[in-house]
């Protein structure tokens, strides 16, 4: 089902990509560099994209991490905004690039494990699927690139703050014991 389809638009199965489609850079990143253009499910795929790409940088200073994921969150604008003008759908199902920028987004804490990560992914996907005020209605409301990308750093904030808070609970369960 296509994430934010207008009244009127086709479903995502209904939209076949136009051939060549992908060897466009422009539409090769927004669509996660492929990950995206599954019929099936194309947001989970495009989360689980990420977590390779997120693993070549996050290493790096905190202060160079946060600026790689505002940078990708500026070109997201355009990257999903042009694609989506392109394809003449308001948000495609298979761009996922908004995706990626909201798992590294809650990838930000930098989860030390994998069940860390895995805790990451669920909780992003939770959010970015089941959109909760205040995701929901800004995302309705925000049109073009801003609006695709805006709904996914809203979901990665949310999942930030929820992974932070079961981190810190588990903490204080685990030290604290009388």
């Amino acid at each position: 089902m296509n994430k934010n389809k207008l009244p009127g638009e086709p479903e995502v199965t209904e939209m076949l990509l136009p051939p060549g489609f992908l060897r466009n850079p422009v539409h090769l990143l927004a669509f996660g560099f492929g990950s995206g253009a599954t019929a099936r499910a194309p947001g989970t795929w495009g989360s689980l994209a990420a977590i390779p790409l997120w693993l070549c940088f996050f290493w790096v200073p905190v202060t160079a991490y946060w600026l790689i994921v505002a940078l990708a969150f500026v070109a997201g604008i355009w990257l999903c905004g042009r694609t989506a003008s392109d394809l003449k759908v308001h948000d495609h199902g298979g761009i996922v690039w908004d995706e990626f920028v909201g798992m590294w987004i809650v990838l930000g804490l930098f989860p030390d494990t994998v069940h860390g990560v895995l805790m990451a992914f669920a909780l992003f996907r939770l959010f970015d699927v089941v959109k909760p005020w205040p995701i929901g209605w800004v995302d309705r409301r925000t049109p073009g690139g801003l609006g695709i990308m805006v709904d996914d750093v809203l979901a990665g904030g949310m999942a930030m703050a929820c992974l932070y808070a079961i981190d810190r609970w588990l903490i204080t369960v685990l030290v604290w014991q009388p």
